[in-house]
């Protein structure tokens, strides 16, 4: 049995394409699992300027060349992080397998045990993020930083005028990285879609490959994945939208929590609701509801 694994080839997809191939090795003793690394359009953006998809906003930019080599059939399933898949797949594609969700907080490295306050100077790319820190904290200054989780340290190392960034805790777990005298701290933020999860994609006509992710699929972290793609769903599948949610499964019961901001609003909506667990979609739609009743 041989399964080929399409992945970017960044040291975190790397690492998180190691985890599949475990789970699979161990579900399937025996299995060939091959690895196929893929430059996608987000991995050029520092040599050229990216054509950004407007449905599916920068995110597309690291899932577009590994879906169309799925497609093609260069591949037999790709393997993301959900938090980068627009909410609007190809309808060849479906997500097929999720395993267990690593730790879905945002943390704050910095050098000097720095707290939330005005004045305090953090990097970060994302818009989620920096709506929810001048929400949480006014005055605070937010600076752009890009680059994969080894360059950011550096860069916050090396840069007098950084305090602090801000980062996933998931991709610093998986990457085992050493922060030496950085100090880390969670931030109470809101985390995005499907942060901290690692998926697995695959054509829908491909009953063998959807077996095999079955096999290896968390399914209470699939519950939540599927409430938190519904809901980036009813957004239109806006990965630019700054949208927070958390989902958890407590006393038999599917809960989620999320915000998003406007871009005229400083006060972001907010929404909190419980369902069944056999329903997330109908959570969904009632997050969705409650976020847009007024």
């Amino acid at each position: 049995m041989k399964l080929v694994l399409g992945t970017r080839g960044s040291a975190l997809a790397l690492a998180q394409v190691a985890l599949v191939e475990e789970a699979l090795r161990t579900a399937f003793p025996g299995m060939e699992v091959e690895v196929r690394k893929i430059l996608t359009s987000g991995d050029e953006t520092n040599r050229r300027p990216a054509v950004v998809d407007q449905k599916a906003g920068v995110k597309g930019l690291y899932t577009k060349e590994i879906q169309q080599a799925l497609m093609s059939r260069e591949i037999d399933a790709a393997v993301h992080s959900l938090k980068d898949v627009p909410g609007n797949l190809p309808e060849e594609t479906t997500i097929g397998g999720v395993l267990e969700r690593a730790d879905s907080s945002d943390v704050l490295i910095s050098k000097a045990g720095a707290e939330l306050a005005p004045r305090l100077r953090l990097g970060t790319s994302s818009i989620r993020r920096r709506r929810q820190l001048e929400w949480l904290c006014p005055g605070i200054h937010i600076e752009e930083l890009r680059g994969n989780v080894p360059t950011r340290l550096r860069k916050l190392r090396e840069n007098d005028l950084l305090d602090g960034i801000v980062l996933a805790q998931a991709g610093l777990s998986r990457l085992a990285i050493e922060l030496d005298s950085l100090h880390v701290q969670t931030l109470p933020l809101l985390p995005a879609l499907g942060q901290g999860v690692i998926a697995l994609e695959h054509r829908r006509d491909d009953g063998r490959v959807a077996e095999i992710l079955a096999k290896i699929t968390h399914q209470p972290t699939l519950t939540g994945v599927r409430a938190e793609r519904e809901l980036l769903r009813l957004l239109d599948g806006d990965c630019n939208l700054p949208v927070g949610a958390k989902t958890k499964i407590e006393n038999e019961s599917l809960h989620m929590s999320a915000l998003v901001f406007d871009d005229n609003r400083s006060e972001p909506r907010r929404a909190e609701h419980s369902g069944p667990i056999n329903e997330p979609e109908v959570l969904a739609r009632a997050i969705f509801d409650q976020l847009y009743e007024s």
